[in-house]
């Protein structure tokens, strides 16, 4: 179970990661590292918030 939830934290954190930097590199032309790290760290807190919620939901 831990493994699994280790696997799903960093897939997620590495799709955001690169989706973030593809996006500033389109439409900024230079790729901040920090920027990167940190918007895929706030993405990946919001998809956890977020599968934790609908659990909470889902069982009343």
């Amino acid at each position: 179970m831990i493994g699994r939830e280790l696997l799903i934290f960093i897939a997620a954190f590495a799709v955001f990661a690169s989706a973030v930097a593809g996006y500033m590199a389109a439409f900024h032309g230079e790729v901040s590292l920090k920027e990167v790290l940190s918007n895929a760290f706030a993405a990946v807190i919001g998809l956890y918030a977020g599968r934790y919620l609908e659990r909470k939901l889902s069982h009343g």
